[in-house]
């Protein structure tokens, strides 16, 4: 099985998020297994990167992303898919539909994310990371 995790789902995850964290800790954990394979998209880290500036310093930052990249495969979309992301307007958040771009890029069979709703007009399904943690048991 090949996933996609959204940007909240790695924050729940390095800042321990509560009452979030523990899922995301399942679905990391799952990614480190062979039963998943687990990808990021290039875009998150940078804002990651950038939204947990305030409270971790920038060493603790970069150990963070070191952790994700160690498990979580970072995927990109080209030129074109970004252009034709830049199309579909039906999508609230640009950065969701860039979201489905990436997941689509590697043929993921899920986005894990907590905001199922900002990905209705996703091509690829979305899912909260307890749904994922069901279908895998």
């Amino acid at each position: 099985m090949v996933i996609l995790i959204d940007t909240n789902v790695a924050l729940d995850f390095l800042t321990m998020r509560q009452p979030y964290y523990d899922d995301a800790r399942n679905v990391i954990q799952a990614c480190a297994g062979e039963q998943v394979q687990g990808y990021i998209a290039f875009h998150s880290l940078p804002n990651i990167f950038y939204i947990l500036r305030k409270s971790y310093s920038d060493v603790d930052r970069r150990e963070m992303l070191k952790k994700l990249c160690f498990v979580l495969r970072v995927t990109g979309a080209s030129h074109e898919k970004v252009c034709d992301a830049i199309e579909r307007n039906e999508f609230f958040d640009f950065e969701d539909c860039l979201q489905d771009e990436c997941a689509k890029e590697v043929s993921a069979d899920f986005i894990i994310t907590r905001n199922i709703e900002d990905f209705r007009y996703s091509q690829v399904k979305a899912i909260t990371p307890q749904k994922f943690l069901e279908i895998i048991k």
